[in-house]
């Protein structure tokens, strides 16, 4: 076998961001249902517990997590150009935008599918996990399946205090998103890359194909569905970046509402991390979260729980600032500190972690 196949789905978060990916890289790969045959037979073997997207290799290993799905196909391509933009400033860039994608935009995108659009996403639970099985088969499958993604939301920060704030926020991303793509394709420029498919995970596979807030982004930014379209065909190989290494100015209101919102919550995070750490010994693997924080959007108030795979994100972030030269350091701290942002210079995690055994434990 010379291709690569992806377990997934449509109705998926993060099967969005891997597919958009794929598409774009144009490897040949094979996307594979994730039934619940699939889940028998592939994943929990494999992976050892119910996730997905999963990337079989062209050499048969397995992959999980988006990043390094990303990683291990770049690493195995060298392919040109990179999904990963070479300048620092840009570098620094998508790596926030992947966090924001990946780790707060979960927010819209779990409020409006679980409020919004139950019945429908039960349906589409059921039709993935029993594609063969009646319809009435299919949604109790679904609802028995998706009830465990709605009991989550709120650990996840979405809840009666929280749900106008979110849609406040997601409003206003919309807007800011609108105004970006008026000036430029993409995030950076004429051509994908990190960023973009970071942002199709949540914008197409909740946002855009749910139908409620499908409607809604068409209504509010039809301009924004276009780019959700695009980005999930794997458009936009081949044009460039802005150049000089610069980071369209256009971007700079959604860069300020994730300092503002996501990092205080990415802080109070890091600091119950800390306290766990302190008492484990290296390799442990880290629990799910670390207890309760509160957080802010849209000007609302709520509680979420302090989830540790965000923190593995965020140390994404904080590398990206370590391996930069002295210069370029000047110049992402002018300019995180024209986003509000400047702490991030030298802030770190109390402690690192790493991915083995596709789990997140202590380094």
């Amino acid at each position: 076998m010379n291709r690569y196949v992806l377990f997934g789905a449509e109705v998926s978060y993060f099967s969005g961001k891997a597919r958009a990916y794929l598409r774009w890289r144009g490897v040949d790969f094979e996307e594979r249902l994730a039934t619940r045959e699939v889940y028998r037979d592939v994943i929990l073997p494999k992976v050892g517990w119910p996730v997905i997207p999963v990337l079989e290799m062209p050499d048969g290993r397995i992959v999980q997590d988006t990043a390094d799905i990303l990683d291990s196909v770049e690493a195995l391509e060298k392919a040109s150009p990179p999904a990963m933009p070479e300048g620092a400033l840009q570098r620094l860039a998508s790596r926030l935008f992947e966090l924001f994608a990946d780790e707060w935009l979960v927010l819209p995108a779990m409020h409006y599918r679980w409020n919004y659009n139950e019945d429908w996403a039960y349906r589409e639970f059921g039709a993935i996990s029993a594609p063969d099985a009646p319809l009435a088969e299919q949604y109790a499958i679904g609802k028995k399946n998706g009830e465990r993604f709605k009991g989550a939301l709120p650990m996840l920060g979405v809840s009666e205090e929280t749900r106008d704030g979110i849609e406040a926020a997601y409003e206003t991303f919309l807007r800011d998103l609108t105004a970006h793509l008026e000036r430029h394709p993409y995030l950076l420029g004429a051509r994908a890359s990190l960023g973009d498919f970071a942002l199709n995970g949540p914008l197409y596979a909740h946002l855009l194909r749910d139908p409620e807030s499908g409607r809604l982004m068409n209504k509010l930014a039809p301009r924004v569905a276009d780019f959700v379209r695009r980005v999930q065909a794997g458009e936009g190989r081949d044009g460039t970046l802005a150049p000089d290494d610069v980071v369209p100015e256009t971007l700079s209101p959604i860069l300020r509402v994730q300092m503002h919102d996501q990092m205080p919550a990415l802080v109070k995070t890091a600091e119950l991390f800390g306290k766990w750490a302190a008492g484990m010994t290296p390799s442990a693997d880290l629990p799910r979260g670390f207890g309760m924080i509160e957080f802010e959007t849209g000007g609302f108030e709520g509680s979420c729980a302090a989830r540790s795979f965000p923190l593995w994100r965020l140390q994404a972030v904080t590398d990206e600032i370590e391996a930069m030269s002295a210069a370029d350091k000047t110049r992402a701290e002018a300019w995180l500190d024209a986003l509000g942002g400047a702490p991030l210079m030298t802030f770190r995690l109390p402690a690192r972690i790493h991915r083995a055994d596709f789990r997140l434990k202590l380094a």
